[in-house]
């Protein structure tokens, strides 16, 4: 019976050292993301100002419509690359978090596991029932843990496949859009 104690009690250490990992790694995760979001925020007010000066060079009409086609594009693209830089923190987050978890959930039932043996060995008789049924219980969980982690990953993926989707949409579309401004610039110009 000691012998279960000290693995439960060691099972527990390697819980907390794992959590204190995850721990490290949503800070990290933060620091990363508020890295990016203050170099976003300088971009932009440099983007700003440097718009700001650009409009009041703009003397006519077809200059203006010139300007804002040209600042469009850029601006989706920074927005795309923002989410996309997002993303893949998060995403990088979420695969190191799940690793600890999945790591912590294997060691914590080959503890169980283990213990169980040694408490049906050691027990009185009939014992054996009371341990198989905790083991068909944790079996289920188990099961019930695959199926969860299965379909969150399926989720996952179908949601990377949508995003990718809609960048490529958007950045064609606004492609396009500015393709189509500046046709409409060049044709007011042939007009004069």
């Amino acid at each position: 019976m000691n012998n279960f104690v000290n693995q439960i009690a060691a099972a527990n250490k390697n819980a907390v050292e794992n959590m204190l990992t995850m721990a490290n790694t949503m800070f990290a995760s933060t620091e990363r993301l508020a890295a990016l979001n203050l170099n976003v925020a300088r971009t932009a007010m440099e983007d700003s100002a440097a718009t700001t000066k650009a409009l009041f060079q703009v003397k006519d009409p077809q200059a203006m419509v010139s300007l804002t086609s040209e600042l469009a594009q850029p601006g989706i693209e920074k927005m795309v690359a923002y989410s996309r830089n997002v993303y893949e923190i998060l995403n990088e987050t979420n695969q190191e978090i799940a690793k600890a978890v999945e790591a912590q959930v294997s060691e914590f039932n080959s503890t169980i596991s283990t213990a169980l043996d040694q408490v049906a060995k050691s027990g009185p008789a009939g014992s054996d029932v009371a341990v198989n049924a905790v083991k068909s219980a944790i079996a289920a969980a188990n099961s019930a843990y695959g199926n969860i982690t299965k379909m969150t990953k399926q989720a996952v993926e179908m949601t990377e496949a949508n995003v990718a989707s809609s960048v490529a949409t958007v950045t064609a579309a606004t492609g396009k859009a500015s393709g189509k401004t500046a046709a409409n610039t060049s044709t007011i110009k042939r007009k004069k």
